[in-house]
């Protein structure tokens, strides 16, 4: 339902609108900036974690005073770790789709804030890379390694840590339509249409490699759902994993029903996504700060796992504050948090530890994306991650 990439794209069609009846507006630009969130689910109370008094006001100093991190999207589950850091007392910035907060680690205050940037239509649907070099008070980012590669020879980001361990990212089409398939090359072999974002460098990739018939792409995929249910299942479609699933047999009452799906991760495109990353060239001055912080990441991104109930608040609560097309409530919410867990898009890779990158599994994505021309020869994944600042400890 969401378009959550990188794709080079001016502009995403305004039919994204009809994800939802209603339609908030930023006009008036009320903001919620300076106040206190609402208490309840909006503003949930912070809980002792094993960080302990060892973490208050550690990051005071060495990092900036506002931690900055653009996502791709709205709030969503996905996003959990960092509103997990997100302390109480939050704010609310509507026009400018930011939450703004003291910056926790496991409930004790690091002595610095943190302001969680909304991506997507918030930033003009232009990639995460890109506004990272347009914006430079932003501190990091989510930058998915197919767009590091991408865009490695002009706007170099290298990714400290991986919160997502797969890409919730999928292909889906209608079981009751399409009985005999269970994967996005069986899509190809029936011959079934698949409307998907422009510029996916996976479906590139499947292309190349002969999974996919090439003419049965259609990337006109607006990331609503209204193309998908007109034609009654007859197309696949893409969407993520952690939400279409429950969003198409839940709120979309012209559907009603469940979907199948195969993730993009399991069909053989196994990028990291959503990992945070830095401008490569901020790497020295930040060193010092990136030893502490992406630790506290790690052990976010664990606390939400065992229980996402504060950082579901403040997701529920921003949208909310938002009055946009995007509508998350708790039944999507939970639903995602569990398929992360049921379906290992959190989890601790081939080792103990999470966050951490496999290089020889980022080397493969580089390798996929050099034979059909997408990223130069020479790119290694050493350049575009480093495992420098994990701790090796930390796990589920």
């Amino acid at each position: 339902m969401t378009s959550r990439k990188f794709v080079k794209l001016a502009s995403v069609p305004i039919a994204l609108a009809l994800v939802v009846a209603a339609c908030g507006s930023d006009d008036g630009g009320s903001s919620s900036e300076g106040t206190d969130a609402p208490t309840g689910s909006g503003a949930p109370a912070g809980t002792d974690a094993p960080a302990g008094g060892d973490a208050e006001g550690v990051l005071a100093g060495v990092c900036p005073d506002l931690m900055v991190i653009q996502t791709d999207w709205f709030p969503e589950s996905e996003h959990g770790a960092l509103y997990e850091m997100v302390g109480e007392g939050y704010t609310v910035d509507i026009p400018k789709k930011t939450v703004t907060g003291p910056l926790m680690a496991s409930g004790v205050d690091t002595g610095i804030d943190i302001e969680v940037r909304t991506g997507g239509p918030a930033i003009g649907f232009s990639p995460v890379h890109s506004t990272m070099y347009t914006d430079t008070s932003i501190t990091m980012g989510y930058t998915s390694l197919d767009a590091s590669a991408t865009f490695f020879e002009d706007q170099p980001t290298i990714s400290v840590i991986a919160p997502l361990e797969k890409n919730p990212q999928i292909v889906m089409w209608d079981p009751e339509t399409y009985p005999d398939v269970t994967s996005i090359a069986d899509l190809s072999t029936e011959g079934v249409t698949m409307n998907v974002f422009a510029g996916n460098a996976w479906m590139d990739v499947f292309v190349n490699e002969g999974s996919v018939d090439g003419s049965l792409i259609d990337p006109s995929y607006d990331g609503g759902p209204a193309r998908f249910i007109a034609e009654a299942g007859a197309i696949a479609q893409q969407g993520f994993a952690s939400a279409e699933p429950y969003t198409y047999e839940n709120d979309f009452a012209d559907w009603g029903k469940p979907v199948a799906y195969e993730l993009v991760h399991d069909a053989g495109f196994e990028a990291y996504t959503q990992p945070l990353g830095i401008r490569s060239a901020d790497l020295e001055e930040l060193r010092p700060c990136l030893e502490l912080f992406v630790p506290i990441v790690q052990q976010a991104t664990v606390d939400n796992m065992n229980d996402p109930t504060r950082a579901h608040g403040i997701i529920i609560d921003a949208v909310a504050q938002f009055d946009d097309f995007w509508v998350y409530g708790e039944g999507v919410a939970e639903f995602g948090s569990q398929a992360m867990l049921d379906l290992g898009l959190v989890s601790n890779g081939p080792d103990d530890t999470l966050g951490n990158f496999d290089e020889d599994r980022v080397q493969a994505v580089i390798d996929q994306m050099v034979a059909v021309d997408l990223v130069p020869a020479d790119l290694t994944a050493a350049d575009i991650v480093t495992n420098e600042f994990i701790d090796e400890s930390i796990g589920l």
